[in-house]
């Protein structure tokens, strides 16, 4: 058993990861390094796998990493620039629980324009779908889980789970909960969803003061995807960390199917031969209860400074 000591050793260990200036060269220390390997042992390990895509991917399955969100340290990815203002918007559109990725194009983020066009929609079998309607996916699972979805313009106010309202309660009131789970896997809403949730399943966790989040996800494209998800997830930590007077503590982000597509190798290669910089400080400054009333404006990014822009291609 444990002594007190050691319990004490492991969560000062868990805690290290950090990108200050000073630590760059002590590899072990930079939590981006943990995406990284994790791109290097796919490369090297993955099993070649057919997808629905029909791109191929070298794959393997169960990762998991660690992110430090403590000190205002957030951990967008530095060996290529993230696409930090989609992550944002994309954030609140699921806060929302909107469906409509015509809010995003209006934002200027076009991230989900693949997956909602009118080809597309069609492939997957909702002709019915206005292009841009992808159905009931993330935002509507975490807003109302189980009501009847009618299109992406239905009023839907006092219909079915609000479980982010749920989340947000149990924090406050109820915070050594095991059960403090939001969910966006419907199994009855599956066939009514242009694309089925790929992040499916965020538990938190309060501990001393700090909130940390856990986030399965099924399926992980590790060059276009994964970076997003990891600076959403650490953001939606960060938000609801705010809402509730805590501070926040890690982001552990648990993947299945983890995949590089056959035609980001190379790409995959570019960034693995680039060395990670400081992460950036996020800042919320003003003060809120209500996450409905949070907006972009709200948050500050401090010190991102990225390597450049690596392309790659999404599979449709």
């Amino acid at each position: 058993m444990a002594t007190n000591n050691a319990y004490q050793d492991l969560n000062t260990e868990n805690k290290k990861c950090t990108s200050t200036e000073d630590n760059l060269p002590k590899r072990s220390l930079h939590c981006e390094y943990k995406y990284l390997d994790q791109l290097q042992e796919i490369l090297d390990h993955g099993s070649v796998r057919e997808d629905r895509t029909k791109t191929g991917t070298l794959s393997l399955f169960g990762m998991q990493a660690r992110y430090n969100l403590r000190n205002n340290e957030f951990p967008l990815l530095t060996t290529k620039r993230v696409f930090w203002r989609g992550v944002v918007e994309e954030l609140l559109w699921f806060i929302k629980g909107s469906t409509d990725t015509k809010e995003l194009n209006s934002k200027g983020v076009n991230i989900w324009n693949g997956n909602s066009s009118r080809e597309f929609l069609d492939q997957v079998g909702l002709n019915s779908n206005p292009e841009g309607d992808v159905g009931p996916v993330y935002g509507f699972q975490w807003r109302h889980f189980g009501a009847k979805y009618k299109g992406a313009n239905a009023d839907y106010t006092q219909q079915g789970f609000d479980q982010l309202e749920h989340v947000i309660d149990l924090i406050r009131n109820n915070p050594f909960d095991r059960g403090i789970i939001m969910s966006s896997w419907n199994p009855s809403d599956l066939s009514k969803m242009a694309l089925r949730p790929c992040h499916v399943l965020a538990q938190f966790y309060v501990s001393e003061g700090e909130l940390s989040c856990q986030l399965y996800q099924r399926s992980a494209d590790m060059g276009l995807g994964v970076p997003f998800n990891i600076a959403s997830y650490s953001l939606l930590t960060c938000i609801l960390a705010h809402v509730t007077n805590l501070k926040p503590g890690d982001f552990i982000h648990s993947l299945g199917d983890a995949h590089v597509y056959l035609n980001h190798v190379d790409a995959i290669k570019e960034q693995l031969s680039r060395t990670p910089r400081s992460f950036p400080k996020l800042f919320i400054d003003r003060v809120f209860n209500n996450i409905d009333e949070f907006v972009a404006a709200d948050i500050r990014l401090v010190g991102y400074k990225p390597h450049p822009v690596i392309k790659m291609d999404m599979a449709v």
